[in-house]
């Protein structure tokens, strides 16, 4: 809770005024903004930095431009566009919540809180930003950057996780402003990421300095939560085969890392796909980093004359080189086929 002698309103001026003459009002998804546009950046820049977003939004829209458009997407499709952004489960709640959208809105993105944040992947802070910039309607949000400026500002240096989100919230409520929406929740945004950054924030150049509990102290409550951990390692092997024009991979059912992705056979004795009737064969290994896991990647590659019958009941299909843009694949394995 902010202390009896902070007046919210300042903290909002300052923010708006800032971002007006500071902001990145330059990022793709500041132009001709739409609730559907703003919706597909928020959920992409859900844990992702936005230097990563910039070119895979830019392609999302061209492929699909508008709401109606993405109607018509399949899963596999979306996906597709997703390869290489990572948290594939991002992309597999957008179709989730535009199929949603299409039967239970009549095609019509919704307008209202409560339905934005029941749908896949939307909860309150971004349910809140599509409020605030698509709508311009007054709503609090609470993304990381917006956590560290204001656990910073108020000094709240909470070790338990909800009892901190309780109290950054009520904070969050506290300086949304009525007015200037729109500038105050792309401003605060922009000020966590660029200025008030996790090491070393840059207090002389922030706008909130002369308010903030923690300038120049270089304090941050979030840290205090955090403990190192050693990422677990998993070893796993895939055996690939192609042809000159082709590759065949499996859709990936096992819900892990990777779900509903196409990847080579994790299974070849089962899928009868034998070195004894390759014309060539090869191993690659390499190191993959996801987020919580490390891979340590051992690819088989089995080259043959011409595709063959697999006799399974797994999704899988004999893919050509050239229309491999159209399914969705780890980033990894996409270089590779690339490279054959």
């Amino acid at each position: 809770m902010i202390s009896p002698q902070k007046d919210n309103l300042i903290l909002s001026s300052f923010v708006i005024d800032w971002y007006k003459s500071q902001g990145r009002v330059s990022l793709p998804w500041r132009h001709n903004i739409s609730p559907y546009s703003v919706w597909i950046s928020e959920i992409m820049l859900q844990q992702t930095q936005v230097k990563t977003v910039i070119p895979y939004y830019l392609r999302f829209l061209k492929e699909r431009p508008s709401l109606e458009s993405l109607f018509e997407a399949t899963e596999d499709e979306v996906i597709a566009l997703w390869s290489g952004l990572g948290f594939y489960r991002r992309a597999r709640n957008i179709f989730k919540a535009k199929e949603i959208i299409k039967t239970e809105f009549n095609k019509q993105f919704p307008k209202n809180f409560d339905d934005l944040k029941a749908l896949p992947g939307i909860g309150a802070s971004t349910a809140g930003a599509i409020m605030s910039i698509a709508y311009q309607k007054s709503y609090p949000i609470l993304d990381a950057n917006v956590k560290r400026v204001l656990s910073r500002y108020s000094n709240i240096n909470e070790q338990s996780p909800s009892k901190r989100d309780k109290q950054l919230w009520e904070v969050s409520r506290e300086v949304t402003p009525m007015r200037g929406i729109f500038e105050y929740t792309q401003g605060i945004m922009d000020l966590g990421s660029i200025i008030c950054k996790p090491k070393e924030p840059d207090c002389v150049f922030c706008p909130l300095n002369k308010i903030c509990d923690s300038a120049f102290q270089v304090k941050d409550g979030l840290k205090a939560s955090k403990i190192l951990k050693v990422k677990p390692i998993r070893d796993i092997q895939f055996t690939l085969a192609y042809t000159n024009s082709h590759v065949l991979l499996f859709k990936r059912e096992e819900k892990t890392f990777w779900d509903s992705l196409w990847l080579p056979s994790e299974y070849p004795r089962m899928h009868k796909i034998t070195k004894s009737k390759s014309s060539s064969q090869q191993t690659i290994r390499q190191k993959h980093q996801l987020t919580h896991l490390e891979l340590n990647l051992s690819i088989n590659l089995l080259r043959y004359n011409k595709v063959f019958k697999v006799k399974t009941n797994a999704e899988h299909r004999w893919i050509n080189k050239s229309d491999i843009d159209s399914f969705g694949m780890p980033a990894p394995v996409k270089k590779i086929i690339l490279s054959l």
